[in-house]
């Protein structure tokens, strides 16, 4: 219990702006690009009370990390609605939007990457903002990856949607009622983990990395 009570504390903030600027960044994109259904809802919001789902945000991570025993978490938000018919190029614009929420989370593993840096520059030797920062790079890492999957309804599923030519489109598409549970076995069957999750991961932090060069250098 202890254990669990220091994860949660380390992660809470992280995952929280993790999530709730991920929905919000689609929101953002579908009504810049001309669908204010999210807007209408109330869903382009930077409140997270507006984007966490009781069962996919709160009850599935713990009984995950319960039954592994910390080895494997998964969760997820509610999904901000988007109308892509509604956008002004719904097969062009639909990638921007799906690309959005993946986005925000590659900017903010930046921004909590630069606070470690920036932290290790002031001299801090309080642990408990290291891991927190460190939890924030990992956090928005395996969101910005783990979302770009090529299977709808992950973002990378919509914007293989939109790079498709339309017949082999919407066969993906028709996909999408089931793409969860698809997702999810391959997760549990470690084929996401494999093929996807840790080499596309290593790519994300090397560019992370290349990125944060010149701050070490200068601070």
């Amino acid at each position: 219990m202890d254990q669990l009570i220091q994860a949660v504390t380390v992660f809470a903030l992280p995952v929280l702006f993790a999530i709730t600027l991920h929905e919000a960044a689609h929101g953002y994109a579908a009504r810049h690009f001309g669908d204010n259904t999210a807007y209408m809802m109330g869903r382009v919001s930077l409140n997270p009370a507006k984007h966490i789902d009781p069962i996919g945000t709160i009850l599935v991570p713990l009984v995950l990390y319960f039954a592994t025993g910390g080895n494997f978490l998964f969760g997820y938000a509610k999904p901000v609605p988007v109308n892509f018919g509604a956008l002004r190029n719904p097969k062009r614009d639909m990638i921007w939007v799906a690309l959005a929420g993946p986005a925000s989370n590659f900017v903010q593993a930046f921004l909590w990457g630069l606070a470690l840096i920036i932290l290790h520059a002031l001299g801090d030797s309080e642990i408990y903002f290291y891991d927190v920062a460190r939890a924030g790079v990992l956090v928005n890492i395996v969101m910005f990856v783990f979302n770009l999957f090529p299977i709808p309804p992950l973002d990378g599923g919509r914007v293989l949607v939109g790079l498709l030519p339309v017949r082999q489109a919407i066969a993906l598409s028709r996909i999408e009622p089931y793409g969860f549970f698809i997702v999810m076995a391959l997760v549990l069957t470690g084929v996401v983990t494999t093929i996807w999750l840790i080499p596309l991961m290593g790519l994300t932090q090397a560019v992370l990395s290349l990125l944060l060069a010149p701050f070490r250098v200068l601070l």
